[in-house]
């Protein structure tokens, strides 16, 4: 395999974004569901260019295969999507590294992100390793909202 290589998000993988979403293992979500809630690609270069959104690549071969999008306003983590092939070779780990690192640097007090509460999803235990912490809240999905503890 070539070496992976990390670069900020542009305009011209917006595409790329869509397609290894709709093929993660876990929560995969197609590009028709996510037009439903007004993510399409439009909007997601509106926000690239905007400086609304942050946004890191992982590249292999010149092709996405992970990527990771904060909310600088709010400082949310949008999503952190690898492809199943590459799990399990730090991707995830970089990716949300530099996306955290981008949101703290534009003054985010909060850095906070969606999850499954489920322990069987591979999310839970990921993010919890990581140093993030459940706050209490729970969305209407049953997602549970993790902030980052600040001793991480």
């Amino acid at each position: 395999m070539t070496a992976l290589q990390y670069r900020k998000t542009q305009n011209n993988d917006v595409e790329a974004l869509f397609d290894v979403r709709g093929r993660t293992r876990e929560n995969p979500i197609p590009k028709a569901r996510l037009a439903e809630i007004g993510v399409t690609p439009d909007s997601m270069v509106e926000g690239l260019e905007s400086g609304e959104l942050c946004g890191w690549v992982c590249l292999s071969d010149a092709s996405v295969v992970g990527f990771c999008t904060g909310h600088i306003a709010t400082g949310e983590v949008l999503v952190l999507a690898v492809l199943p092939a590459f799990e399990g070779k730090g991707i995830g780990k970089q990716l949300l590294g530099r996306v955290v690192a981008d949101l703290q640097q534009a003054g985010a007090n909060l850095i906070w992100l969606s999850a499954d509460s489920n322990s069987a999803i591979r999310a839970h235990g990921f993010y919890r390793q990581l140093g993030w912490r459940p706050s209490g809240e729970v969305l209407e999905n049953g997602d549970e909202i993790l902030v980052l503890s600040a001793t991480v």
